[in-house]
């Protein structure tokens, strides 16, 4: 039985995608629903998995044995707005809980995959290296990126790390995030403003170095992120703290380009000015560096930017199927 926390959420649930493509529906979701208006539940329709636990009962019927035997856990479950104010409680959330989820799962020797973040990487000054020695020359700019910093830190110093693999998404985009709201990708954002208004805003750049639009990110499609999760599952050997991007930075321009091809349109761009409270926040430019999942043995190649976006856009946002299911290849 393997176990997701986070399951209904974007990446929790697109693995659970991905498992059911393999023929795997003994799976364990863990997650908080909220109303019905989050639309949250979507996610889990059409898929196949075996029981439904709230988070908050999660680490309780761990201990008390109540719950199937467990051969993995992936726990994508956390709080991943990068605006979150409440600093307490991101620490419950992405650094207490974890450390429980993580101390049982070494305590069985239970496989453990977690999410750690990009956002550990602050302004980039330091590279963007996912080498285990240089994690403490890290310097987050917001709390998000923080608590998951704190959390691969502990992982490391504990000796964590070595029975279990920490991930550093980039920028991901794809199905299934629609209930994100604010912390959706750009990707969703445009094909919404473009079925709205027929064009798409972009923050102007506030740096001499960087033309509008031209601010860079490392944009992985959904389907690559759950292709390494299930690789990993299949290696239990694998540990460490793996950079899972592309390892080539495209600007928001090619992203919204492409969303813009999807649809057969010609791209209509605006800028505006970023707010004053992200500008010292803000990361012009992200590259994962994926040479040591590379050197592991992982071979597939990434899908383009171009693609991904196009198969999302026409199969999943512009198609009466908007989210994962079983049917979906």
């Amino acid at each position: 039985m393997i176990l997701i926390t986070g399951g209904a959420g974007f990446i929790g649930s697109a693995m659970l995608w991905e498992l059911n493509r393999h023929g795997m529906d003994k799976v364990i979701i863990a997650d908080d629903l909220g109303s019905t208006t989050t639309g949250k539940w979507k996610n889990l329709s059409g898929l196949s998995f075996s029981d439904f636990i709230h988070k908050d009962d999660l680490l309780s019927g761990l201990d008390g044995n109540q719950l199937p035997e467990i051969s993995a856990v992936v726990h994508m479950g956390a709080i991943s707005a990068t605006t979150e104010t409440d600093a307490d409680l991101l620490m419950a959330n992405n650094f207490n809980y974890s450390q429980k989820l993580a101390l049982f799962c070494a305590s069985r020797n239970i496989r453990f995959i977690y999410a750690s973040s990009a956002a550990t990487y602050g302004s980039g000054c330091n590279g963007y290296n996912d080498e285990e020695e240089s994690m403490k020359q890290l310097r987050p700019l917001n709390m998000y990126g923080y608590s998951k910093q704190l959390f691969d830190l502990w992982a490391l110093r504990t000796g964590i790390l070595k029975k279990s693999a920490g991930l550093k998404f980039f920028n991901v985009f794809g199905p299934n995030e629609y209930h994100k709201d604010d912390m959706s990708s750009v990707v969703f954002k445009a094909f919404r403003q473009i079925k709205k208004s027929g064009s798409v805003q972009l923050f102007e750049s506030h740096r001499d170095d960087f033309r509008d639009g031209e601010q860079m990110r490392d944009f992985i499609y959904i389907k690559d992120c759950t292709t390494i999760m299930h690789w990993l599952l299949e290696n239990p050997s694998i540990n460490g703290i793996f950079n899972v991007g592309t390892g080539q930075a495209r600007s928001f321009n090619d992203l919204v380009a492409a969303t813009f091809s999807a649809l057969d349109l010609e791209p209509q761009i605006r800028y505006i000015p970023m707010p004053e409270t992200l500008r010292d926040k803000y990361q012009y430019f992200t590259q994962a560096d994926m040479s040591k999942l590379r050197s592991y043995g992982y071979t597939r190649p990434m899908t383009s930017l171009e693609d991904g976006v196009n198969d999302y856009v026409s199969n999943y946002l512009d198609s009466p199927v908007s989210h994962f299911d079983n049917d979906t290849g």
